[in-house]
């Protein structure tokens, strides 16, 4: 099972829709879920509204603008390796505020696509683009390049 845990709501038609394709596309590969939290104005209440969606046997992967760099093949082997070993990816997405550290020392690891400061909508599509070009590179199929 991949989750994604998000902060925030997604408004624009075309965001959600956007999530929606990638979300479907994903599927054929793998079970996935996008929860919403909702957004607050301290870290604190933030990571309250996403603890109870942390499980214990979740392998934690946090969105951080100072996490590890992965090339797409790179991402798609790790995701591999990481369902050798476990069931469940629990991908978590943070608000402007960025993440509390006890979510941050929860995380196995912590990951970031650019320097850049991506819209929270639009970030959540590209991470789902990125699944889904992982699993087309796992199985050999064309799309990546």
């Amino acid at each position: 099972m991949i989750k994604i845990v998000c902060v925030g709501k997604i408004k624009e038609n075309y965001l959600r829709e956007l999530i929606a394709d990638y979300v479907k596309r994903i599927s054929k590969y793998h079970k996935i879920e996008i929860i919403e939290v909702r957004d607050e104005q301290s870290l604190e209440k933030e990571k309250e509204h996403l603890w109870p969606h942390i499980m214990e046997k979740d392998f934690v992967i946090t969105l951080e603008i100072l996490g590890k760099m992965f090339t797409s093949e790179e991402m798609a082997k790790k995701i591999d390796e990481i369902f050798l070993n476990n069931s469940n990816i629990t991908f978590i997405i943070g608000s402007s505020l960025g993440l509390h550290d006890d979510i941050k020392r929860r995380s196995n690891l912590a990951i970031s696509f650019s320097k850049l400061t991506f819209p929270h909508g639009l970030f959540r599509g590209i991470l789902l683009e990125q699944i889904y070009r992982c699993f087309k590179i796992l199985n050999n199929e064309s799309y990546h390049k």
